[in-house]
């Protein structure tokens, strides 16, 4: 069954949404993953966790939106980032055209740490002006108890650490430059670290981590990573068909 928007017919849409198909909409970031993997990481691994939770639910997967808010990974340099009212007017656009399509719900799964706090604080004002039943998830964080029995390192998914490195090589191994996971090792946080402190104020990532990494690649593998995807995939989905974002 396909479930990508890009891939399917106008007519084959129109049939989703009077079926009542719910539309996930990954959205990410382009940015830099440390010295051995592609800025591409958080859309390639967002949007194939959606594809395969659609599967299971008969949903249709939106096109990802690639770009975020990544102002904190700019100093690196290979990144794009929006100013805050540019991503919520993009959102709320692409919103708009997925209920002018017919559909109803739609969830909002976010595949980068700093979109989190924005997409929250925003879907009160998106889910009102776009008439849609609208939930929002960031994938790694709905999925975590789900993914953590198969990481060695770390509780859940860090920047460019053992579990993306390991999805990546699963998903898109070219993309990743195993002669580099030497160099691919960052600060280990622990939970109410400097890098979530109930006490906030904004860094450059450069000054959390000199690599561009938090965590650990080195223990990543591919059979770990494909593991990962199918716990997060599962988790989306079984939260979805018991109908939870709107229970």
């Amino acid at each position: 069954m396909e479930v990508e928007w890009r891939h399917l017919t106008a007519t084959a849409l129109n049939e989703r949404a009077g079926a009542g198909a719910i539309v996930l909409l990954p959205v990410a970031s382009t940015e830099q993953h440390g010295p051995h993997m592609a800025t591409g990481t958080d859309a390639l691994l967002v949007a194939e966790v959606c594809r395969r939770a659609a599967l299971r639910i008969e949903g249709v997967v939106a096109p990802t939106l690639w770009a975020g808010l990544a102002e904190h990974h700019m100093s690196f340099g290979g990144s794009f980032t929006l100013r805050l009212a540019t991503y919520q007017a993009l959102l709320a656009d692409l919103l708009a055209s997925i209920r002018r399509a017919g559909f109803a719900r739609v969830v909002i799964v976010n595949g980068h740490g700093g979109n989190m706090t924005a997409l929250n604080a925003m879907s009160a004002e998106l889910s009102q002006g776009s008439g849609l039943e609208l939930a929002v998830t960031t994938y790694f964080q709905l999925a975590e108890a789900a993914m953590a029995p198969h990481l060695e390192d770390q509780p859940g998914v860090l920047h460019a650490g053992e579990a993306e490195t390991s999805m990546m090589l699963a998903l898109r191994p070219q993309s990743v430059d195993t002669a580099r996971l030497g160099e691919a090792t960052g600060p280990m946080p622990e939970r109410g670290s400097a890098l979530a402190s109930p006490l906030h104020r904004w860094r450059s990532f450069a000054e959390l981590s000199a690599s561009g990494v938090i965590g650990d690649a080195r223990r990543a593998t591919a059979a770990k990573g494909e593991r990962l995807i199918e716990a997060a995939a599962t988790a989306l989905a079984e939260r979805l068909a018991a109908g939870e974002p709107w229970a």
